[in-house]
């Protein structure tokens, strides 16, 4: 039988969506593969004592390199490159890699065949051995790199070929915050989303914006509203706005101190302090997510 992925997921950053990802992902110990598919700022290796035992680079796109043995300094791909990445050093027509998009229209217009097109490193993909006893896939984005999307496509499918391997019941997937190419490759596969949002207006804008993604690839979604009482009116229109749109809200965190202290020592809040308010929530959280998936 196939793993039931959990994925959680937020309309922006900083709503507490890695924080309780990585309450869950302790929460299942051994019973879960981890997956942070926040490629593009990854921290849940922090919170998990990842070990980064393997490591794999992931290679995306192509970038123009010239042969400047060959290259006659005609000038004509400088002229043709509409991002601006060719630039003279040194009398020397020369690619800047993180401006270059790889359209090729150098690579096709080159008089001598001095241009060649070159796979790009994007990233690195890693499996660790986690504090839970389990597993985690993640991966790091290299600086000015593009195809996040495909990165997080990449430690989905690693997630599921590795639970697969090693029979467990859950994948319990960081996604992305947004509503971007990375979210929806989050989103793949999913068996159950959980979304995180807070009590701010922006809050409640972006949780809008994430619900309709979810509503378009039908994926049934559940809501966590975190720091719920630090405005409790936005609260109550989060909640009315989730009620006509059929979505249970299944934990209301309140605000806690605890919450900082437990990241400032590396720790989520169900290790650090497992019988404050919000660890019994996040606990009964746990089980209700585990029952929706049977």
């Amino acid at each position: 039988m196939s793993a039931k992925e959990i994925v959680v997921i937020s309309g922006k950053g900083g709503t507490g969506k890695t924080s309780i990802s990585a309450s869950l992902a302790y929460l299942a110990k051994d019973e879960a593969i981890i997956a942070d598919c926040d490629v593009d700022a990854a921290n849940m290796h922090l919170l998990l004592k990842a070990d980064f035992k393997y490591k794999e680079e992931f290679f995306s796109g192509e970038a123009a390199l010239i042969d400047e043995d060959v290259c006659i300094n005609c000038g004509k791909c400088k002229e043709v490159c509409r991002f601006d990445a060719i630039n003279v050093i040194d009398n020397q027509h020369r690619v800047d890699n993180i401006s270059c998009e790889g359209c090729r229209y150098c690579y096709h217009v080159c008089p001598t065949g001095a241009i060649e097109m070159k796979e790009q490193k994007a990233g690195d993909l890693f499996i660790s051995g986690i504090k839970t006893g389990s597993k985690m896939v993640h991966a790091k984005l290299g600086f000015g790199a593009e195809n996040s999307g495909k990165l997080v496509a990449k430690v989905k499918t690693t997630a599921k070929e590795l639970a697969k391997k090693e029979d467990k019941r859950y994948i319990i997937v960081d996604g992305s915050p947004g509503i971007g190419c990375p979210v929806i490759s989050s989103l793949s596969g999913a068996n159950l989303v959980v979304i995180v949002t807070e009590a701010t207006v922006s809050g409640l804008h972006d949780l809008k914006r994430v619900l309709k993604l979810t509503k378009s690839f039908s994926l049934k979604s559940v809501c966590i509203i975190n720091k719920y009482d630090l405005n409790e009116k936005i609260s109550s229109q989060i909640e009315e706005f989730l009620n006509k749109e059929n979505i249970e809200v299944i934990a209301k965190l309140p605000y806690d101190e605890t919450f900082a202290k437990a990241l400032s020592e590396a720790k989520v809040i169900v290790e650090y302090d497992e019988n404050c308010e919000i660890s019994k929530i996040l606990k009964n959280v746990y089980k209700n997510l585990q029952k929706e998936l049977k």
